[in-house]
């Protein structure tokens, strides 16, 4: 009895304690949430926290909202959901990756990456693909096929032209660039790639060595100090590869006018707006992503050049040509190589998603094994499945009906994994095996299952091991269920209930208006000038606005654009101060450009329809039925706040 008081005294205590540290926050239908589960999301949620009652009351309406619909989809069993399961796994896998890898191994990586990041390297390959579970007959012949183009280039033959030539290199673009793939460092190719390149000499020819596409030689041919990571914009003029010469002519002679134009004061992200061909950047001005050290985006080399050749932030470059046609670069910012203890995290975070991390955790399952008493038993037990393994494996038509044994295989932290362990997994993985002798197909699939065997029982102790870890799994599965549940509660019904949304139009109709607009052509010209000359064409009631554009684009691109609509006049900067009466009137400029209106017709303000605005009408619906929604689960779900916890979380 004694004892029992005791462990019972202890019991309490260890509770208590335990509540001082992390007591509860809130309760939301009776399930609590931590002081400290509290604390890691709204952290997570705020760069600079704010602890006044103010900033907290307001974080915590948008909290209790977020709990309020993750409650009611576990109420409604979402979690239970195979489909959310299985996403929710996929996560938990991906989150547990830096958790299964070999810290030690994992910093010589992040060391390393950062040393190559400091020099650029040049190299030319030649590649003889092969599929990474090629059979060992198929991988000698693709050996011997790169190892006999070596020898030709080791008794003198040129790289380039033997990467071109035939029986060549099957990289596709070794046929315009003999295999040059220019300067690049860390990160920039799949690791075995880098790693190999980075440990040839200038002007040496590396022994052939395997990446997941196949066999290469590769020649380092340059190296030189990185360079920097620059962001740049651009104005591009798209020439198609199969361009006559009179299309690259008016090309050249587009880019030119552009650049005139650049020199006489315009600004570069209006003209990148206006006679950029690059869909990806124009509305941004010309803006491009950053590329150089540290980055996965490259360019083509004469685009890098030209652009590391300005000297300053704001400079811009003259016409260059590339593959793809014409540019002007601008140079927006060059930031040089930052320190390691600054780009630690970073060059951390890319070593854990590339080729590096593999290898870290093969690390890592040695020192698993050690730690969980692993004993492989398995020689004799394996010869079964090396004499039953069959064709129909790889078809996966194969089962082990036969086994009638149920030996040990391995033993891992006192659990005995057995060959009907062994066949379930060979069953369920035998996709991408390609044919080949049963024997080594055990020897591999027997590894794999080791190894995923020893990473699976680790992930199971991880919400255990690091709280971290609990908190961003928590994390996960709770937005699974908020978006799954949103979907069918507020987006996607207010895009499928045309019922719900109509009667919605027309409650709130009138907050749905078109403003005053004017029907009509619109003809902006560059100059004063194209303004007259249009005016005077379009006195000419036959004349259209296709005849106008022809004669008056006739010498340049940039002399007139055409544009037909309804305009809300409020909403168009360059008609909102005119006095436009209906027909022709006169031109008159604005911010730069000049301005000839021809008026059909003047639309007062009117109600809009339902497919006017239907994107707004839909998203204000979808507003108002979260709203209703919200205000159902708050009745059914009581909330408890604990105010005095939540006002010192600062403390």
């Amino acid at each position: 009895m004694k004892k029992q008081f005791l462990i019972a005294i202890g019991l309490f205590f260890a509770i208590s304690i335990q509540a001082q540290q992390d007591p509860i926050l809130m309760q939301i239908n009776g399930k609590p949430v931590t002081k400290s589960d509290f604390l890691q999301i709204y952290l997570k949620n705020n760069q600079q926290p704010k602890y006044d009652k103010v900033s907290l009351d307001e974080y915590m309406e948008l909290f209790k909202k977020f709990k309020l619909k993750v409650t009611e989809a576990e109420a409604l069993g979402y979690d239970t959901l195979p489909k959310l399961k299985k996403e929710l796994d996929g996560y938990k896998k991906q989150l547990a990756l830096p958790y299964l890898i070999d810290a030690g191994k994992n910093q010589e990586f992040v060391k390393e990456a950062y040393d190559r990041t400091k020099n650029e390297i040049r190299a030319s390959h030649i590649l003889i693909r092969i599929e990474p579970t090629a059979s060992p007959a198929d991988t000698l012949i693709a050996y011997n096929k790169i190892m006999a183009l070596k020898a030709r280039i080791d008794k003198g033959e040129d790289f380039a032209a033997v990467a071109k030539g035939r029986n060549g290199s099957e990289d596709p673009s070794a046929q315009t660039n003999g295999g040059d793939l220019g300067f690049f460092n860390a990160f920039q190719m799949v690791y075995p790639f880098e790693d190999q390149a980075y440990k040839t000499e200038i002007g040496k020819v590396s022994m052939p060595f395997r990446t997941r596409f196949g066999y290469h030689i590769v020649k380092v041919t340059d190296t030189r100090t990185t360079r920097g990571t620059i962001k740049t914009a651009h104005i591009m003029v798209s020439i198609p590869k199969t361009a006559t010469q009179e299309e690259i002519a008016t090309g050249e002679k587009k880019i030119y006018e552009i650049y005139t134009k650049l020199m006489n004061g315009e600004k570069f992200e209006d003209l990148a707006k206006n006679f950029s061909d690059d869909p990806s950047s124009n509305q941004k001005g010309g803006e491009l992503t950053a590329f150089g050290t540290g980055t996965t985006t490259r360019m083509v080399p004469s685009f890098e050049d030209a652009a590391y050749a300005l000297q300053k932030d704001g400079d811009i470059s003259q016409p260059i040509r590339t593959e793809y046609g014409f540019h002007i670069i601008k140079r927006l910012e060059l930031k040089p190589l930052k320190s390691f203890e600054e780009l630690k995290k970073e060059l951390q975070n890319k070593v854990n998603k590339d080729e590096r991390s593999k290898k870290t955790q093969d690390f890592f399952v040695e020192k698993l094994k050690t730690t969980y008493n692993f004993v492989d038993v398995s020689k004799k037990s394996k010869k079964w499945f090396v004499s039953n393994l069959d064709t129909t494996y790889f078809i996966g038509k194969w089962h082990p009906t036969n086994l009638k044994t149920e030996k040990p295989l391995f033993m891992l932290d006192g659990k005995t994994y057995t060959q009907k362990d062994f066949a379930s997994y060979l069953e369920s993985n035998y996709k991408g095996i390609k044919k080949d002798a049963a024997k080594n197909i055990v020897e591999l699939q027997f590894k794999n299952w080791v190894k995923a065997t020893i990473l699976s029982y680790e992930e199971s102790k991880l919400t255990t091991k690091y709280p971290e870890y609990k908190a961003l799994v928590n994390e996960y599965h709770d937005g699974i269920l908020l978006y799954e549940i949103m979907s069918d509660k507020v987006w996607n019904k207010a895009s499928r209930d045309t019922v719900g949304l109509k009667a919605y139009f027309s409650t709130n109709r009138t907050n749905y208006m078109w403003k005053k607009r004017l029907d009509a052509t619109i003809y902006e010209c560059a100059t004063q000038k194209i303004a007259d000359q249009v005016a005077k064409m379009l006195k000419n009631d036959t004349i259209n606005s296709k005849h106008v554009l022809d004669v008056v684009n006739k010498e340049s691109e940039l002399n007139l654009r055409v544009r037909m609509n309804k305009f809300e006049i409020e909403d168009t900067p360059y008609l909102k101060e005119q006095k436009l009466a209906k027909g022709l009137n006169k031109s008159y400029s604005f911010d730069g450009k000049f301005y000839v209106v021809k008026v059909e017709s003047i639309l007062e303000p009117a109600p809009k329809e339902l497919k006017d605005a239907k994107g707004v009408i839909t998203s204000d619906y979808q507003n108002y039925l979260e709203k209703n929604w919200l205000e159902e689960l708050t009745k059914k779900y009581p909330i408890e706040i604990n105010a005095s916890i939540l006002y010192n979380l600062g403390n």
